[in-house]
């Protein structure tokens, strides 16, 4: 057993040497541009399942993109990973485009829905009973239970863009240079094609300025004593 292991770690340090000598080949400044820095147009939230490749379902290569990955792509705004990662894409790197990627038939959203204690997943996947609980009746009148998987899938995703448009860096960004602009996505395990969830993000971030305003113009009212 301990051969095997040490063989497919063998294995990996082989590809990455295949790997560096195809990139060289390709464009012989590939390493020094990378060592150079990063502009990223997109920050990607997505899933950490290990059959979605962020990167490569979206054909674009190392540095192009700046990536976090959790269980079931969620955007709580009180995990500190993710809020500053979201917070260094927007305020350090100008990332023009936020991603958000679920993926239907995933492990993360069924767990939510299975009636059991599991553990250190419990507060966790409690965001995802939450987004259920918001859209209780849309989800029991599915009776496919397939179709109300991949129908949570979605609604998931919209929630996690909703949580990203709520945060300060987001709002602010946006009012100050047009950007960055959000967007929901659904990778489909079968097809392997992306599918839009067509979120209006200027519609979505005025109704969520309604109720977490958090531009400059609101902290300066409140730093100032205005209403």
């Amino acid at each position: 057993m301990a051969d095997e292991i040490k063989q497919k770690i063998a294995t990996i340090f082989e590809n990455n040497q295949k790997w560096v000598s195809a990139k060289k080949e390709g464009d012989a400044a590939f390493f020094d541009k990378l060592a150079a820095g990063q502009t990223p147009e997109y920050l990607y939230i997505g899933c950490s399942d290990s059959r979605v490749p962020a990167n490569e379902i979206m054909g674009l290569e190392a540095g192009e993109v700046f990536v976090h990955r959790n269980i079931a792509n969620l955007v709580p705004n009180i995990d500190l990973n993710v809020m500053s990662v979201v917070n260094y894409a927007v305020r350090h790197l100008g990332v023009k485009h936020i991603i958000v990627c679920g993926h239907y038939n995933c492990g993360g959203v069924k767990a939510a829905l299975t009636p059991t204690d599991l553990g250190l997943l419990n507060p966790w996947l409690r965001n995802i009973r939450d987004v259920y609980r918001l859209h209780e009746k849309e989800l029991d009148a599915i009776q496919d239970e397939t179709k109300r998987y991949n129908r949570l899938v979605e609604l998931n995703v919209i929630e996690s863009c909703r949580n990203v448009i709520k945060t300060a860096a987001v709002q602010q960004s946006y009012r100050q240079k047009q950007y960055p602009i959000v967007h929901g996505w659904v990778f489909d395990l079968q097809d392997g094609l992306l599918r839009d969830l067509k979120i209006d993000f200027e519609d979505m971030l005025k109704d969520v300025m309604k109720i977490y305003h958090l531009s400059e113009d609101s902290l300066h009212s409140e730093t100032s004593g205005g209403a």
